[in-house]
């Protein structure tokens, strides 16, 4: 940092500059498939020492910690709040398939390798095995958004983002409980350790959870609240049950997963502003740490690298493929699906952050951990990175009006498509049901129908309405002149 700089004007920059560039940039880097982590890790080299030399944070840095902490919590929440506990249910062969042999032997994997290959104790091959098998939340939610991925793929990934930190989580706490006492297992220890871990935290957890939601539930339907105040409330909840896991030893961690958990399993019902803006919180979070690491920290794995650590490395990335392409076999997938799932693991800022626990614990060895995942997460961010800019490029694109006649009546309208006929008595001008539908089409009416609903709404049903095209609500007038709508045409907007 040069001298006489403030270190909070320049971290109060950091957050404007990060907050701006993500913003202003999201636009071109989802169009060009270039990957955002990857951007936001060359602004933080701009930055860092090797730059203008603006920030250069370390290891034990409060600044990284708490943000990180942070971060860590605020993605463990919204997964579990992003949820669909009936769609596990429906899904379930393929939920334990992904979480079972696919997370969990992959984990397994690496953690023999780091082991025979790099010479690490077993707890510390543990903990690097599972964060390296954890998937970026970043990466992926990028590629979930891509309208050209087939729909099982969606769903498993989806699935996988959500629970598996949830299954690797434990598994570094437990490893550095190990390592805590003296790198030895006290028997007499392990009725404790597993009160604190699986018991005290995920029980806050539910508390603060029930607790928020039900109070949020019983005011807002006798006094009303702000549909801003109420996307708020989303992270007091998140805060709230980390606070109170960690004032009774328990894992803040699994309290802020079993907050969202139990809202989830409450369906309770919510605006989505609560969602997406907890969602946005988390990936700004996120954003921001990978700024802070990319300055210097993350370069670390390329320093300290030698042949064994590449080798390694490459082995990371390859193992994943190699247990989803075995694992999925059962669940009946198709070829595409199954490849894109098997190859789309992408490490990012989870894979550190997970690794980041046993660093600010200060646990023996940790720090090397630390270089090695931030090797592996560089190498993961260039290939499944840069392999998103090239899924789908020679996808067929379905003309947006080919069936529409160049000239038909003028009928400008926007109506919404109803499943199911409306009671009488309830019908306004604004809606028409699948019948009136029908008989404008049997009358040679142009009509197109347009899936407007939310990309949440989208993502959590299995209901598609047939033939029509995807208009995001958002950017309606964009996505207009995208599809090329006709103005002669029944516009019928499908949002159940």
């Amino acid at each position: 940092m040069p001298p006489g700089v403030d270190p909070f004007l320049v971290t109060l920059a950091l957050v404007g500059a990060v907050i701006m560039i993500a913003a202003l940039l999201s636009g071109l880097i989802e169009r060009s498939g270039v990957p955002q982590v990857g951007v936001l890790l060359a602004l933080g080299a701009v930055l860092g020492p090797f730059g203008l030399s603006f920030i250069d944070p370390k290891l034990d840095s409060d600044m990284l910690r708490v943000v990180s902490t942070l971060s860590l919590a605020l993605v463990l929440f919204t997964d579990a709040l992003s949820l669909s506990i009936s769609e596990i249910r429906r899904h379930i062969r393929l939920t334990l398939l992904v979480l079972g042999p696919g997370t969990v032997l992959s984990a397994a994997l690496v953690a023999v390798a780091g082991r025979y290959l790099l010479d690490l104790s077993w707890t510390l091959a543990a903990i690097l095995g599972a964060a390296l098998a954890s998937t970026d939340p970043v990466l992926l939610r990028g590629l979930l958004r891509r309208p050209e991925l087939p729909a099982p793929a969606r769903l498993a990934l989806r699935l996988e983002s959500g629970l598996n930190d949830i299954v690797l989580l434990p598994i570094v706490l437990v490893a550095m409980a190990v390592i805590g006492g003296s790198g030895v297992h006290q028997p007499a220890s392990a009725p404790r350790m597993a009160m604190e871990m699986f018991l005290l935290g995920p029980g806050a957890g539910v508390l603060v959870g029930l607790l928020g939601v039900s109070t949020l539930d019983t005011v807002r339907r006798r006094l009303g609240v702000r549909r801003d105040y109420e996307s708020l409330y989303s992270l007091g909840v998140a805060f709230a049950a980390f606070a109170a896991a960690e004032a009774v030893h328990g894992s803040g961690f699994l309290a802020a997963f079993a907050a969202g958990m139990t809202i989830s399993v409450f369906d309770v019902e919510l605006c989505d502003c609560f969602k997406e803006y907890g969602e946005t919180t988390a990936e700004l979070a996120l954003l921001f740490t990978f700024v802070l690491l990319g300055s210097s920290l993350i370069w670390s794995g390329i320093a300290t690298a030698g042949l064994r650590e590449v080798i390694f490395a490459v082995l990371c990335l390859l193992v994943r493929p190699a247990v989803f392409l075995v694992s999925l076999i059962p669940s009946g997938l198709d070829r595409r699906s199954t490849n894109i799932i098997a190859w789309f693991g992408p490490r990012g800022l989870s894979s550190l952050l997970l690794v980041l626990l046993p660093v600010f614990a200060h646990t023996p060895g940790s720090e090397r951990l630390f270089s090695l995942c931030s090797l592996v997460v560089l190498l993961s961010v260039v290939l499944h990175g840069g392999s998103l800019m090239f899924l789908g490029k020679n996808e067929r694109k379905e003309p947006a009006a080919a069936a529409v006649p160049e000239k038909a009546p003028q009928r400008p309208a926007l109506l919404p498509v109803l499943t199911d006929p409306e009671p009488a008595g309830e019908k306004t001008p604004e809606t028409v049901d699948i019948a009136e539908m029908q008989r404008l089409q049997a009358a040679g009416e142009p009509v197109i129908v347009l899936d407007v609903r939310t990309q949440r709404a989208l993502d959590e049903s299995d209901r598609r309405a047939r033939g029509a095209l995807r208009l995001d609500p958002d950017r309606p007038a964009r996505e207009a002149e995208r599809l090329q709508l006709p103005r002669e045409a029944w516009l019928i907007a499908f949002c159940a």
